[in-house]
């Protein structure tokens, strides 16, 4: 009786898929056909807008970058960056990617040094202007392991602050680099550290937030956060300005807590629009949230963009569009650069689309070759500076969104650059770092 009922199964499935066993397919239907990834609608311009002049602040001069996005708040608003940006000096900083490992921890400056951390879990203090080595330290788990993706650099009280791969936090002396104190979490942490008011704040990949004591190291508070099972590489760099710090997680959630305790404001999340590839499911916040002006800007990977009252925690507006980078802004306008390699410029009090320009998308755009991918981006000197895996940091008009120039450099660039002292510093895929000015 079962075999006879599994023929019978199996022969009313070959004839719901196609007629009778052996039957020809049906003629594949006539036009042209379309990738389902190129249905994902992109932002347009908007009208009303089109008579908007953008206006930014005049460009400030920073002698520092002490931690990710330039301060805790991440606003660094318009850089000074003028002139050719011609070389003035290229450095090795140790190994870069390799075929199992990612370069992701962007350099920091202060105090006239630029501090790095490779691949290989070496730590170096460099000359801001001429590059040269002054200490370099190993702050790996394992000599026999010392590979890591993740982590990053901070500097605040006389410290170096550096979280790792290795599931650890640590405080080394700016003077030499001998470690001050050290911590071990419940996981990696690929996060950079944010320094603020005697706290140290950090994310491992299991998506828990903790607050650690600046001085020893101590816990002081922790909040747990849905556990993913998949995310992306990297991750965002809590914000803070007055008493309240704002931490995003790979699940799509966003918290603000009080610095001081850890109690929850409010908590939303940017969970995925639509779900047309595998990637697109993922609602990791992987670009730093944003303080500025009493809102919070944050932006994930599902294709959600918002604006958040700081205070309420009441979305002001919200745009259908995501990205893996951190969005920047400057003045009355926030630039972002989405996952379909569109550089928006938006306005910021309506969240309106000012102009929309379009990156290549691949190397060889006529037979779609070699995709590319792009960071970024940072405003200097009347330019927006945007990195790709082509090899090239590309200048961008943003005012208009036109094209202006290109550097060359001799890898790809997935680390978006930074800027102190009218001197722009770009981190290449093979651990070269170059100074610009």
């Amino acid at each position: 009786m079962f075999r006879i009922i599994f023929f019978l199964f199996a022969l009313f499935v070959m004839v719901g898929c196609s007629g009778w066993y052996g039957a020809s397919p049906d003629k594949p239907l006539s036009g042209k056909r379309i990738s389902i990834l190129s249905l994902e609608k992109s932002l347009k311009p908007d009208p009303k807008l089109s008579v908007l002049d953008v206006s930014l602040p005049r460009p400030l001069k920073n002698k520092n970058w002490p931690q990710a996005g330039g301060n805790p708040s991440h606003v660094m608003h318009h850089l000074a960056a003028s002139g050719d940006l011609e070389e003035l000096w290229s450095v090795s900083i140790g190994d870069g990617s390799g075929s199992n490992v990612q370069l992701i921890t962007s350099p920091i400056i202060a105090n006239n040094r630029i501090y790095t951390m490779d691949v290989e879990a070496n730590v170096r203090a460099l000359d801001l202007e001429t590059g040269r080595t002054i200490w370099r330290v190993n702050v790996g788990d394992n000599e026999d392991e010392n590979r890591s993706s993740g982590g990053g650099l901070a500097v605040a009280s006389g410290k170096l602050f550096v979280t790792t791969g290795f599931a650890q936090v640590m405080a080394l002396s700016l003077k030499s680099g001998e470690l001050l104190w050290r911590r071990v979490l419940n996981g990696p942490v690929r996060t950079p550290p944010t320094v603020f008011k005697g706290r140290v704040f950090a994310v491992t990949i299991s998506n828990t937030f903790y607050a650690l004591n600046e001085s020893n190291g101590k816990t002081l508070w922790t909040h747990i956060g849905i556990a993913e099972t998949a995310g992306l590489l990297g991750g965002a760099a809590p914000a803070a300005e007055g008493s309240v710090i704002v931490g995003s997680f790979s699940s799509g959630e966003v918290f603000a807590f009080r610095h001081e305790n850890g109690r929850i404001i409010w908590s939303d999340v940017l969970t995925a629009i639509r779900q047309s590839s595998p990637l697109s499911k993922l609602a990791h916040i992987r670009g730093r949230p944003v303080i500025d002006s009493g809102r919070v800007i944050v932006t994930s990977n599902s294709g959600r963009t918002v604006s958040i009252d700081l205070r309420t925690g009441d979305r002001i507006w919200e745009k259908k569009v995501g990205s893996g980078d951190s969005p920047w802004v400057a003045g009355q306008f926030i630039y972002l650069l989405s996952s379909l390699g569109e550089l928006i410029c938006l306005e910021k009090i309506r969240g309106g689309v000012r102009w929309v320009s379009q990156l290549p998308k691949y190397e060889d755009e006529k037979n779609q070759e070699g995709p590319l991918f792009w960071t970024g981006p940072i405003l200097a000197g009347n330019r927006l500076l945007v990195g790709s895996s082509h090899k090239e940091v590309w200048s961008v008009s943003p005012y208009t969104g036109k094209f202006l120039g290109r550097i060359k450099l001799s890898a790809p660039i997935y680390i978006p650059p930074i800027v102190a002292n009218n001197t722009v510093y770009i981190l290449s895929d093979d651990a070269r770092l170059v100074a610009f000015r």
